[in-house]
């Protein structure tokens, strides 16, 4: 099959997917008047010019997570702005196209196109992860905090409440144990945790991989040179993230009504819930994260099933896939097809236990 009929296969297919996600998340709350005519209506008047304007700063979230990685990339050799925003664009496209399977692309895009190890720079990316994990914990507690105030005292409400709750305070407590362990990885290096992780190393499966990911977090940590790089990292992912919270402020005003009376406290709460939602994502359609903005609104907000339908899907399509107008083309620019791209995924993670394994057996 030719590219582009891949291509308009996988579009499709996205799309019936995504009208799935829709037809069930009605379905599971008894939505039984849910109407399409109704959807179509609360898109059509949407505000266009805050839809733009989101779209514009998502692309400014971008070159944010560009900045904070070059912060992170400057230690270990050649970082070039430019270039790191191209391929943030053409990784977070691949995710769109492939799914979490995808994840693996941005940074061994960098790696070959900056000449520098693939084992640190999946250090990097791990190390990117653990700051968007911090964010994402201070947003879910402040938004949970904001809304404990003025909360509906409907039984689904305070059901919701609860698990968004038990779920942020899981992400608590995983971001105090990163940090400490950050911290001794920062004060001790990297050798101790690579003797002590030599038996797995040289093993296969999961442990594998969980050593190689380990050490290439830890080599990830020491690209933190000075309190200069941790105070820029921190202030990257601030600005990133609050200009994030104004995408999801833009978008649900952009549709008027209950949507329009979402504010700062409500939408960090939304936010949370749509990156507790994106842990299940689907190539091409996403899914956890329409459903879980969806019930936010919904259930918690009061806000009717179309409206709120309409506002999570065009949610997910400028926070996740509106990157793909840039990115897809850069993919393609570098010579990339789907195939290619799942294939050196799945070789390159292979390769980076494989190279973890062997600097484990060289350590003192």
């Amino acid at each position: 099959m030719q590219t582009s009929s891949r291509k308009l296969l996988v579009v499709l297919i996205g799309l019936l997917l995504l009208g799935f996600v829709v037809y069930r998340s009605s379905g599971m709350l008894h939505l039984g008047d849910f109407s399409g005519t109704k959807l179509l209506h609360a898109v059509r008047n949407a505000n266009p010019f805050l839809l733009i304007l989101s779209v514009l700063a998502i692309y400014g979230c971008y070159a944010i997570r560009a900045l904070r990685w070059k912060v992170f990339q400057q230690n270990l050799g050649p970082s070039h702005l430019a270039t790191i925003y191209g391929l943030t664009l053409a990784g977070f496209s691949a995710i769109f196209l492939l799914g979490r399977a995808g994840e693996p692309v941005r940074p061994l895009l960098l790696a070959r196109k900056e000449k520098l190890p693939v084992s640190g720079m999946f250090g990097i990316y791990v190390l990117e992860r653990l700051f968007d994990l911090a964010s994402a914990a201070v947003i879910a507690a402040i938004g949970l905090l904001l809304f404990k105030s003025n909360a509906d005292s409907s039984g689904a409400a305070t059901r919701l409440e609860v698990a968004a709750r038990t779920t942020g305070l899981f992400f608590s407590a995983g971001v105090v144990g990163a940090i400490a362990f950050l911290v001794y990885l920062r004060l001790h290096g990297t050798a101790l945790l690579e003797r002590r992780l030599q038996g797995w190393l040289n093993g296969h499966g999961w442990r594998a991989s969980v050593a190689g990911m380990l050490l290439g977090f830890a080599r990830g940590v020491q690209t933190i040179r000075s309190g200069k790089d941790l105070t820029l990292s921190i202030a990257y992912s601030v600005a990133h993230w609050f200009l994030v919270l104004l995408v999801y402020l833009w978008v649900s005003h952009s549709f008027g009504g209950a949507l329009g009376r979402i504010n700062i406290g409500d939408g960090m709460l939304v936010m949370a819930f749509t990156l507790v939602g994106s842990a299940v994502q689907l190539p091409g359609v996403g899914g956890g994260s329409q459903v879980a903005s969806f019930l936010a609104y919904t259930a918690i907000f009061g806000v009717e099933s179309e409206p709120a339908a309409a506002a999570s899907i065009v949610l997910w399509l400028i926070t996740f896939a509106a990157c793909s107008l840039a990115g897809v083309p850069l993919l393609v620019h570098e010579g990339f097809s789907l195939g290619k791209l799942r294939e050196m995924a799945e070789h390159e993670k292979e390769a980076a236990v494989e190279g973890a394994a062997r600097q484990g057996e060289s350590a003192p």
